[in-house]
């Protein structure tokens, strides 16, 4: 069952190279939608109709993609998908408009132009929707992401996609996340999980004292991880990027508001999982769809989606094989 909860589904489109992709979650109708924004640097679609002000209510679809802003285009294919079978807000003379939420990262796609996801790849990604569950690892939406980059991209781990799900209650709760941070992650003990490739005492932003992108000669590769996830960002050759972004699902009853608290208390599972997590060079952002068959409080499903982006978080590099010039923790050692 994908993420924990029935009626769910997700699809996944990965470029043949492996250097970008994006994830689709297709919930069952009348699902709430809302979103949280953290980071700095955020790339959004829906974010303002899908915020604790917006009217919108249901939300129809949520595409996580790479290729920065250039992948928002992806949420056309989703759309188009969503329109030909009747589903979104119905208007006069028989026309439906769909509400899809939308999220980038900023991966290897900004430099490929062939691999930038567009309204084709989302398109393929609702077709390849399952209530199967999803791949994690170097997949969709995680293909080209990479962390720990706050030594110098290139002592970085590959990222990834990554699930996990957590119930109490009867109330379940389900994560996917890509995570393409600039922090190293860690695990609930306090342990390394992924942390960049050079000496504990090396400097790490943003203890060296520059902004994140600026040349240091210093530094272990002389250039630190540079860009962010908005369309201003820097856009250098290979993924520089940074951004962690996800979609929370539950099959608890919540109203929009109680979707946004879920989605914005959500991001203490990335405060407990990344060092540091939120910077002005993430464009963090989290979704959440409440399905509403089962009565809860605000406070559990906000407890049970921390704990499970969390996990998801770590999930995604554990997942992650190597490409090119980096590692993956799931390259055999």
């Amino acid at each position: 069952m994908a993420l924990g909860i029935e009626g769910v589904r997700v699809g996944t489109w990965t470029s043949p190279d492996g250097v970008s992709g994006c994830t689709v979650i297709l919930p069952p109708a009348g699902t709430i939608g809302a979103i949280a924004v953290r980071g700095a640097a955020p790339g959004t679609r829906e974010a303002a109709a899908l915020g604790p002000a917006g009217k919108v209510t249901v939300c129809h679809g949520v595409l996580l993609s790479g290729g920065s802003a250039f992948g928002l285009a992806a949420a056309d294919g989703v759309m188009r998908w969503l329109e030909e079978r009747g589903i979104g807000y119905a208007l006069r003379g028989g026309i439906v408009v769909p509400i899809v939420g939308a999220a980038i990262v900023l991966d290897e796609a900004v430099a490929v132009r062939a691999a930038r996801p567009g309204p084709d790849q989302g398109y393929a990604a609702c077709e390849a929707a399952s209530l199967d569950d999803p791949q994690e690892g170097g997949v969709g939406v995680g293909a080209g992401c990479t962390v720990a980059k706050v030594a110098g991209l290139e002592h970085a781990w590959r990222g990834g996609q990554g699930v996990a799900v957590r119930s109490a209650a009867g109330v379940t709760v389900g994560a996917i996340v890509a995570n393409n941070a600039v922090g190293e992650v860690v695990a609930d003990d306090g342990t390394w999980v992924a942390r960049a490739r050079v000496a504990d005492e090396v400097p790490r932003f943003p203890t060296h004292g520059r902004p994140l992108g600026t040349p240091d000669d210093e530094s272990p590769g002389g250039q630190p991880p540079g860009g962010d996830a908005a369309a201003g960002g820097k856009a250098e050759e290979g993924p520089t990027g940074n951004t962690v972004i996800g979609c929370i699902v539950t099959n608890a009853r919540l109203t929009k508001r109680e979707a946004h608290r879920v989605a914005d208390l959500g991001h203490s599972g990335l405060a407990r999982s990344l060092r540091p997590a939120h910077t002005e060079s993430d464009g963090d952002a989290l979704f959440c769809l409440a399905t509403g068959t089962v009565d809860a409080t605000v406070d559990l499903v906000a407890h049970l989606a921390a704990e499970a982006v969390a996990d998801a978080v770590r999930r995604g590099p554990l997942a992650a094989h190597g490409r090119r010039d980096l590692p993956g923790l799931a390259d055999p050692h």
